[in-house]
């Protein structure tokens, strides 16, 4: 059974960091393509970041620079460092793993970035 559980959602001020966490089970992790989503209300969910098996890595514009995405693979767990939170970046965020053709999902968890 595919499990994706994501954790470290939360509440945080403008200007500061939370760290994602997404510990996957019954899935290749080592080989599966790692991603993080996010979805704001009112708006299509959107990619945020990307991390190959090989350790290559992809943001979108708007997180570069801010956000990292790395992975473990003893642990087969993906992370998703956020620094200098913005108001925009409040969403709900996913764990998304993808092998071949076949794709997982994780449950969200909120951030809220505000004042």
């Amino acid at each position: 059974q595919v499990q994706l559980v994501v954790s470290g959602g939360g509440l945080v001020p403008p200007g500061g960091s939370l760290r994602l966490s997404c510990a996957t089970s019954g899935i290749r992790f080592s080989i599966a393509v790692m991603a993080w989503y996010r979805q704001a209300p009112g708006k299509q969910r959107e990619l945020v970041a990307l991390i190959k098996f090989g350790g290559s890595t992809n943001y979108a514009d708007s997180v570069k620079g801010r956000f990292a995405i790395s992975r473990d693979n003893a642990k087969n767990t993906v992370y998703l460092q956020m620094n200098s939170l913005e108001p925009e970046d409040t969403a709900v965020y996913y764990c998304n793993a993808r092998l071949g053709e076949s794709q997982y999902w994780g449950q969200g968890t909120a951030v809220i970035v505000s004042s």
